[in-house]
């Protein structure tokens, strides 16, 4: 039945009436797009018979139709019908009409696209190759059939160029000859061909390419249309081969900058490929191009005012707004001329410029001090398209400082922030001047240059607001403006309002909120959107503060208050447009709620309205949050009730983020409105807020706690209450402290999740050393529990010490879950007082005198824990009772006795500190255990910044300095720590200490010493840091150290300083990292053979060195951005990290990643040489007997791989790089694979 209707079908396609041979044809095109659609041999033939005949219908549409059946066509029939296809086509091309030329050219390259299998694709090109060469160079060939044989040869080659290397150098040879042809046409499809070739030749035919074109170039005599050609084919040989380019810069650089310079005034053609060809260069070849970068810099610089045929003799500009008529005068008449084309000359240098600031990083002072005031200057350039991308070099210029510069605070006078400030009135008056400007395109490139100098250097324009304001309001009031230009006038005021004093915009704010809350009612909901957001600053801006002196901001409240109101009212709009005016009606009631009166309860109940849309609730619960933590105590008594019934049923919903928000609003609502709340209300509220607690989501856990404890904090709360605290989350509770996810600050509430606790609970706090609002939620808790009488201290203790027992279902606690015990028994017992705190001690002491207990490991841990809190001096000899615990001959019982001896001794320093040091003097075979409770004393100190007295440090040091050299490395390690922690406290006497013995003849001194230095470099400022800046180089340079050990110890240091503290180290980074790289690399002298006696095993004792040093460098990525040339270090370093032991290959696919999003330029030209080693270990299979640990340890280094390959994907022109599309193409064909590449790609 289908072969009788293809019958009928085929019929009508050669009928006389042209529109049943269209209908006929459509049909055919359905039934070749059926996936069942299957021909036989005799069909086969027929139909790319007819298709072929079809191509030459008078009729146009029945010809476009009949192309459109050839991409389905491919994919249906056999490989001879579609080589004979290709032929035919090739024929009609070569020898056809001229008529049919074209539509033979279309079919042709739609054959080529859909071939997808090799085999198909060789058979094609066996014959499609020698005729379309015989159609490029043959003699009495026309112009538009070589054009259209190079069309078809540049898809060939750049879809199947790696298929056809036999016929790369007839190809090669075939195409040259064609780049000195008389007709442009040809010269410039023939470009385009060699840059598909190159991708694919070898490197020595890409050698012989280059040295032609360059021979090319450089011949005297040669027309200047050929040398043109010949440059742009330099320019497309780089853009197609990347870094392998990079070989042949010595020959093509000087000879382009010298066609710059020398070439004719009027060969602005000439100059433009030049300099396209370098920006090229600049991205692609980064390691290569480095000599050259000073030469290019002032190149680029003296062309992006090349202007010869206009002199600007104007006087200096003034920023007085009464010469705008004549200024607007003077542009009306600026000389113009249609063939003046040398601001494409200008346009090529400001690229090449913009390349240069993206791909050295490491230029960027010196950038600064050159290109800058020339880019500033070029603001007024004439033509608006170069003067665009003037704009966009100096963003590029901003974002790399942004970059380079990330998480810096210090300016020091070479600081690309500082020269960037010296900058700003010289910016913001050439700005000024394009903001009065007619271009639309012209003002919305300044504010988008405003923007990012706002982002990079904020708070830099609080001198320069006054001058702005009127350019702002003339971009949100002129009837001309665009809704892209108040966009971009909104975001930068809004973003300039959040980075600045409010008092700076004071005396302009009438002149500031009139545009901006007329723009809250335009029709286009982005800017609508855009304003709202701007009037949430505004509102900060004008009552920054409950005083507000010396600013009346009363006027401003009604208008701000009714344009948000209208747009609150208003639901027929968009989404982002309801949200905006919630969240900034949140923010008018909590700052001018004093002052709205009647309007409260007017505005109020559509807030709550908008809480009950599933859309907008999120929003909503949010702005009630601003509401509640206002210091005005808003009447909220008309919604209160209604408000905490609808946030008690979101904590049952299934959206994270609602529920978070809500417990948090709803913690702010009981802390600040408690008094009006029900206790019925706290029940419901605890019954829902006990689901929530569990170690699957820590976060949620935290919120719930410390809203549990607001609710028993409030002494109106009824006995009811305590009773469903201790029935509902108490229980939750002692199951989540087992858990070993409670880890350092897992449970930490913030500062703006906490609003307010009872001045009990607060001094508690504040007491025992736990800043008030920074302390763990469950220790809170079971303190707010004894706090609110609800719980009996003697059960609660019970319960807490009975969950450190092993239970039948879950086994033992895990080791972690002991301390968080622990914790909170200190918490519970000083929250008690101190009858209850000296009768817990006692008890715990009467556990460790009974050797036969197993509990003897918690009761050590709660020793401590409340030793650290309390003065136990009271109880005699607690200390020895401690120290018996070292003969112990279980680990984790010693551990913990060393951990509750300096914690007790934190307590009363006076009368354990002599004690231990006395124990480590005269107790050798304790000195490890002796050495931590040490340890322990000298951070807890140096973190609360105590000092020690004279007599005691110098015996601390004079113990420690002894124990350097101690042949194990945990006594080093604690000596080093111990010595860094006590350089905080007393810096003077320790720097020049250790300083004195990095020359010490003894390796292991040496490396404690430097490692005592990096555990002295804090996060927050200390007063060592001027001390020991000077000193620096001493320490870390020892990473030249001969000891393996020692330059460990300097590579480990200087990352630390790099993460917590880079501008101490800027200075001397060009010498220490060349250093540093060398540490990356394999030392054949570091591995050693061990022999087992049955086999053999091999040691490689500098891996750990090689880990820490590409661990080094993934942390100055962060910091030093602008001192690392990415280039050098990718090759060779990276390189070979990424081929190097598990151990070394996961940083480096970190640094990977972090290169590929910070600095892709200097990636993209190695990117070839990356994928191999990222290929074999994505591949790589464990042995069969491989345990389960090796297993998971190559999932693991499999998905970091995959982590790399992904931001590989995300650079722009990656997929320029054949390797990078074949692994791409492997990974998708390997399900496993492309399910994990899938969910790491969606991360």
């Amino acid at each position: 039945m289908a072969n009788l209707q293809m019958t009928g079908i085929l019929e009508k396609m050669t009928g006389k009436d042209k529109d049943y041979r269209y209908m006929a044809t459509s049909d055919l095109l359905n039934e070749l797009n059926k996936e069942g659609f299957k021909a036989d041999s005799d069909l086969e033939i027929k139909l790319s018979n007819i298709i072929l005949q079809q191509l030459d219908d008078v009729a146009g549409d029945v010809s476009g139709l009949a192309v459109k059946c050839l991409a389905p066509l491919v994919k249906k029939v056999g490989e001879p019908r579609v080589v004979e296809m290709t032929n035919k086509l090739c024929e009609k091309l070569l020898n056809g009409k001229d008529q049919h030329r074209d539509i033979a050219s279309i079919a042709l390259k739609t054959i080529i696209s859909e071939i997808s299998t090799p085999s198909l694709a060789q058979s094609v090109l066996i014959s499609l190759s020698p005729q379309l060469i015989r159609g490029i160079t043959g003699g009495g060939t026309s112009t538009e059939i070589k054009c259209e044989c190079l069309d078809i040869l540049c898809d060939v080659l750049h879809k199947f160029g790696n298929l056809m290397a036999t016929d790369h150098e007839i190809l090669l040879n075939a195409l040259l000859s064609q780049l000195n042809s008389n007709q442009a046409s040809v010269r410039k499809k023939t470009v385009s061909c060699i840059a598909s070739l190159s991708s694919s030749l070898s490197d020595d035919l890409l050698a012989k390419t280059t040295i032609e074109v360059v021979r090319n170039v450089g011949s005297k005599g040669t027309k200047s249309e050929l040398i043109r050609t010949n440059i742009q084919m330099i320019g497309a040989l780089s853009r197609a081969v990347g870094y392998r380019f990079g070989p042949h810069l010595g020959d093509t650089v000087p000879v382009l900058i010298n066609y710059c310079t020398t070439a004719s005034e009027n060969d602005e053609e000439l100059r433009e490929y030049s300099l396209q060809a370098l920006e090229s260069f600049l991205l692609r070849c980064p390691r290569d191009i480095s000599s050259y970068c000073d030469e290019i810099l002032h190149l680029a610089l003296e062309y992006l005012s090349y202007d010869p045929n206009f002199t600007d003799n104007m006087e200096e500009d003034t920023d007085d707004e009464n010469h705008e008529e004549e200024e607007e005068d003077e542009s009306a008449n600026e000389y113009t001329d249609d063939e003046d084309v040398s601001w494409k000359v200008r346009r090529a240098a400001a690229k090449c410029l913009a390349a240069l600031i993206v791909s050295r990083p490491e230029m960027l002072c010196k950038l600064y001090e050159e290109a800058c005031p020339k880019l500033i200057d070029r603001s007024k350039e004439r033509e608006e398209n170069v003067k665009m991308d003037v704009f966009n070099t100096f963003i590029e210029l901003l974002r790399q400082t942004g970059n380079v510069t990330k998480g810096q605070t210090d300016m020091d006078e070479l600081s690309p922030r500082w020269l960037l400030k010296q900058e700003v009135p010289k910016i913001v008056k050439s700005i000024n001047r394009q903001l009065r400007e007619k271009s639309i395109k012209t003002k919305v490139g300044a504010f988008s240059v405003l923007k990012e100098l706002v982002v990079v250097l904020p708070d830099c324009l609080a001198d320069h607001i006054g001058t702005l304001i009127p350019g702002i309001e003339k971009a949100l009031n002129d009837k001309s403006s665009t809704s892209n230009l108040k966009i971009e006038a909104l975001i930068f005021t809004r973003l300039v309002l959040a980075s600045h004093s409010p008092s700076v915009f004071h005396p302009y704010i009438k002149d500031l909120s009139s545009p901006v809350l007329s723009a809250v009612g335009e029709r286009y909901y982005k800017v609508t959107a855009e304003a709202l957001r701007v009037c949430g600053e505004l509102v900060r801006v004008v009552r920054p503060n409950l005083e507000c002196f010396g600013f009346d901001f009363k006027p401003y409240v009604h208008p701000i208050y009714n344009a948000i109101m209208s747009r609150l009212t208003n639901q027929d709009q968009d989404q982002e447009v309801k949200e905006c005016a919630i969240t900034c009606m949140g923010l008018v009631i909590s700052t001018f709620g004093d002052n709205l009166g009647t309007e409260l309860h007017a505005c109020l109940p559509v807030l709550v309205d908008r809480m009950g849309n599933e859309i907008t609730r999120l929003t909503t619960v949010k702005a009630f949050a601003v509401i509640a933590a206002s210091p005005l105590r808003i009447d909220l008594s008309c919604v209160l009730e209604h408000v905490i019934a609808e946030l008690t049923g979101f904590l049952r919903k299934a959206n994270r983020a609602l529920r978070q928000a809500t417990l948090g609003t709803l913690n702010s609502l009981i802390v600040a409105y408690g008094d009006k709340i029900g206790p019925s209300a706290y029940e419901v509220i605890i019954v829902e807020l006990s689901t929530l607690i569990s170690d699957s989501d820590l976060h949620m856990t935290a919120l719930a706690l410390e809203l549990c404890c607001t609710l028993m904090a409030d002494k109106r709360s009824s006995r009811n209450v305590g009773s469903a605290v201790r029935n509902r989350v108490l229980p939750q509770a002692l199951t989540l402290i087992k858990s070993s996810l409670l880890q350092g600050q897992a449970l930490l509430v913030s500062p703006f999740q906490f609003n307010e606790v009872t001045s009990a609970v607060k001094s508690f706090f504040v007491f025992t050393g736990i800043h008030c609002w920074k302390f763990q939620a469950l220790q809170n808790f079971f303190a707010g529990l004894v706090y609110s009488e609800n719980t009996s201290f003697d059960a609660l203790l019970e319960s807490l010490l009975s969950s450190a027992k092993p239970s039948p279902q879950s086994g033992g606690v895990a080791k972690q879950a002991l301390y968080s015990i622990a914790q909170c028994v200190a918490v519970l017992c000083l929250a008690a007082g101190d009858q209850k705190c000296s009768s817990t001690v006692k008890m715990l002491t009467d556990i460790l005198k009974d050797d036969g207990t197993t509990n003897s490991h918690l009761a050590l841990l709660c020793l401590g824990e409340i030793g650290r809190r309390k003065d136990l001096s009271s109880h005699a000899h607690i200390e020895t009772i401690i120290i018996e615990s070292f003969q112990s001959p279980f680990e984790e019982i010693k551990s913990a006795a060393s951990y509750a001896l300096g914690n007790i001794a934190v307590g009363n320093l006076s009368k354990y500190l002599p004690f231990i040091l006395d124990q480590i003097d005269n107790q050798q075979k304790k000195q490890y255990l002796l050495l931590h409770s040490l340890k322990e004393v000298i951070v807890r100190q140096s973190v609360d910044k105590a000092e020690f007295q004279d007599s005691s440090v110098e015996k601390i040091l004079k113990l420690l300095f002894n124990h350097c050299e101690s042949e194990e490395e945990g006594v080093r390690n604690v000596v080093a720590e111990c010595l860094g922690k006590i350089a905080l406290i007393e810096p003077v006497k320790l720097i020049p200490a250790l300083k004195l013995r990095t020359t010490s003849p003894a390796a292991f001194t040496r490396a404690t010493v430097v490692i005592a230095v990096k555990y002295s470099i804090v996060e927050r400022p200390e007063k060592i840091d001027e001390i020991i800046y000077p000193e620096i180089a001493s320490f870390l340079m020892l990473i030249k150290d001969q000891d393996r050990h020692v330059r460990r110890a300097a590579v480990l240091a200087l990352s630390t300083f790099a993460h917590n503290k880079p501008n101490l180290i800027k200075g001397l980074l060009p010498e220490l990292l060349p250093l540093l790289y060398d540490q990356t690399t394999v030392k054949k002298e570091l591995i050693r053979t061990v022999d087992l006696g049955p086999f053999k095993h091999i040691v490689d004792d500098g891996l750990e060195l090689r880990k820490a040093a590409f661990e080094c460098v993934d942390t100055l990525l962060d910091s030093c951005l602008d001192q690392v040339n990415p280039s050098s270090f990718i090759v060779p370093y990276l390189k070979s990290g990424l081929d190097d032991h598990y151990d070394v290959k996961m940083p480096c696919h970190l640094i990977l990643s972090k290169l590929a999003d910070k600095c892709p330029s200097a990636v993209l030209p190695v990117l070839d040489s990356l994928v191999d080693p990222l290929q074999k270990t994505i591949n790589f299979k464990p042995k069969q007997d491989a345990v389960k640990q090796e297993v998971d340890r190559n999932e693991d280094m499999i998905r970091s791989a995959l982590r790399a390959i992904a931001s590989l994907n995300r650079i722009s022109g990656g997929d320029s790089s054949m390797k990078l599309k074949n692994l791409m193409s492997e990974i998708s064909k390997s399900p496993t694979l492309w399910d994990k590449y899938y969910s790491i790609r969606n991360e």
